[in-house]
């Protein structure tokens, strides 16, 4: 699974902004790897993070060069205050089953305990996460 991680500081938006978001969306919901999307808000309320997944790098890899994609993405700097992609696979998803996966997601039920529950794992092997694609999905 990929997680593609748009997080941003809304700025001004205008009809040009909706028109190109719509189009992406849509886009991005019609490509045959989309698994589903999740949208948080910052606890002070001003920074968005839209966390789009997706079951393979090829999907991806069609978004980033979705022309509406390429065309919003140079004007960026007229509708956010700053932004940040984050681009991560995941290798596993971890629940005690209290808190539902979205829709299509998958998730395995952990009833071992562990001494490192709620705490985020993060390899130290510095090949995992290396990427041998040169393609900009931001």
């Amino acid at each position: 699974m990929i997680c593609c991680q748009f997080i941003f500081k809304p700025g001004t938006y205008d009809d040009d902004f909706h028109r190109f978001d719509g189009q992406i969306d849509d886009y991005a919901r019609s490509l045959p790897g989309f698994d589903h999307v999740e949208k948080w808000l910052s606890p002070e309320g001003d920074v968005v993070n839209a966390i789009y997944y997706f079951a393979d790098q090829k999907s991806v890899a069609l978004l980033a060069r979705f022309p509406q994609h390429r065309e919003a993405k140079g004007q960026v700097d007229r509708w956010y205050d700053g932004y940040r992609i984050v681009i991560s696979e995941i290798k596993a998803s971890y629940s005690d089953g209290r808190l539902p996966a979205p829709a299509g997601a998958s998730q395995m039920t952990d009833d071992t305990p562990d001494q490192d529950a709620g705490r985020a794992v993060v390899s130290t092997d510095p090949s995992a996460g290396s990427n041998d694609s040169s393609e900009d999905f931001s």
